[in-house]
């Protein structure tokens, strides 16, 4: 089943119309993942990312219309808890209440139930929990198994919200915002972290509007307008201060260094 899984295309949609309540937010899309891809979605605040994310999780679906595809590994539908087991997802929010009473452990072993916490009903077995230690082991953060989330900084609930994404092996990991509230440092270890998943084989679909966050191993980005794809190329082609500036309406300079690209 994993091999099949990994044979197919993560994600492939053509004419994908989505409304959210009266609105189309996003107008006719066609896009094309492969597996183990490296992907940056960049675009301004209000474009239509976030209802991007729900559609290509499950949570929001296309208007129906006979041109439509949108497959994601060769399915039309899926059952939200199954594409988790493939697709591990991290938000741009800082755990809520109840994830920061955990230990860094139990917040990881509890993304194998999709909850965010280990409720008396759900059983975390001894294999859970080793598999949930490698993963911050993978992630060097074993330091942070026993200290309870709500005691962490921004930094490190953020690299434990992504082993919780990790825990059951995923082929592909979507970020929404990644660096959201992280101090410098805080950036500065969680691309490096990202550095290490992807060149471990893990696909990466980052969704951001922070252009130091598309780490140098991301070569293709898709930039997003009005709910729209704008262009879809290659890194080098598409982050200049031409494109960047229609996408974001204001006018920049764009600076390349030790392969992170900067704006001024």
């Amino acid at each position: 089943m994993l091999e099949e899984m990994r044979s197919e295309a993560f994600l492939h949609f053509e004419h994908v119309q989505v409304a959210r309540g009266d609105n189309i937010v996003l107008h006719d899309l066609a896009l094309h993942v492969e597996s183990g891809e490296h992907i940056a979605i960049l675009g301004p605040n209000g474009c239509g990312k976030s209802t991007l994310i729900k559609t290509i999780t499950c949570e929001c679906y296309p208007l129906v219309r006979e041109q439509t595809v949108k497959l994601i590994y060769g399915r039309e539908r899926w059952d939200v808890n199954a594409l988790r087991k493939h697709l591990g997802v991290v938000n741009a929010d800082l755990p809520g209440r109840q994830t920061r009473k955990c230990t860094g452990l139990e917040a990881v072993t509890s993304g194998y139930f999709s909850s965010s916490a280990i409720w008396p009903n759900l059983h975390a077995t001894p294999e859970m929990k080793k598999r949930a230690g490698e993963v911050l082991e993978q992630l060097e953060a074993t330091q942070l198994a026993e200290k309870l989330v709500g005691e962490m900084s921004a930094g490190e609930q953020r690299r434990v919200m992504i082993g919780r994404a990790l825990v059951h092996g995923p082929e592909m990991l979507l970020l929404d915002e990644p660096s959201n509230a992280l101090d410098l440092f805080a950036q500065h270890e969680l691309r490096e972290t990202l550095r290490r998943l992807a060149c471990s084989g893990i696909g990466i679909i980052m969704v951001t509007h922070h252009l130091p966050d598309i780490i140098p191993e991301i070569e293709r980005v898709v930039m997003l307008r009005e709910g729209a794809i704008f262009a879809d190329g290659a890194k080098a082609d598409l982050l200049t201060a031409s494109r960047l500036g229609t996408l974001f309406g204001v006018d920049v300079q764009v600076h390349l260094r030790d392969g992170y690209y900067h704006v001024a």
